[in-house]
């Protein structure tokens, strides 16, 4: 049996899932059924809202003090990356902090521009709109890109990253691991 530490608490996990469900369901009802659309955007904002907060006063891991790092370290670890040689992490490495700050971003100017179109100052207004298939389509390219960073660390660190976001449990740090 392999030894584990908790990582992420079970909040961190219903954010993170409920943002992936809110994103699916905004995606597929988009252009279709427009109040189910509405709805998931609602509920996107919501848990930005709450993680925001999360990361300022949650457990260790979930701070964003823990995981958030320079954008000079984060280009070594890609340089890493790249060489076969980065370091594993028992919370977020600097590539994924990066991407989750970018995601949270791109979630909330998308939620934001959505709730703009549909307010009475900004009804109809064709920037809103193309900014907001702007965001929502960019956002499509930020998963795959952070679901292929996913598959890449789960491979390199032979462990799953996916059932640790479902746990909340990682190996045990040794060696070269950054606690």
């Amino acid at each position: 049996m392999v030894a584990t530490v908790k990582v992420w608490d079970p909040l961190v996990r219903v954010f993170h899932w409920g943002l992936v469900a809110c994103f699916a369901v905004a995606w597929i009802s988009a252009d279709t059924w427009e109040d189910m659309h509405e709805v998931s955007g609602y509920i996107a904002a919501a848990l930005i809202a709450f993680r925001l907060l999360w990361g300022l006063i949650g457990p260790r891991y979930a701070r964003f003090t823990q995981f958030l790092r320079r954008p000079t370290e984060v280009v070594a670890y890609l340089s890493d990356i790249l060489k076969g040689r980065e370091r594993r992490y028992i919370g977020h490495n600097p590539a994924g902090a990066a991407m989750i700050l970018v995601l949270l971003l791109f979630m909330t100017g998308t939620a934001l521009t959505g709730w703009l179109y549909t307010t009475s100052m900004f009804w109809g207004s064709d920037w809103v709109e193309e900014m907001h298939e702007f965001l929502a389509n960019s956002l499509l390219m930020l998963v795959g890109l952070h679901v292929a960073g996913v598959v890449l660390a789960s491979i390199r660190h032979q462990e799953s990253l996916v059932r640790a976001m479902v746990s909340g449990r990682k190996r045990r740090p040794a060696g070269n691991d950054v606690n």
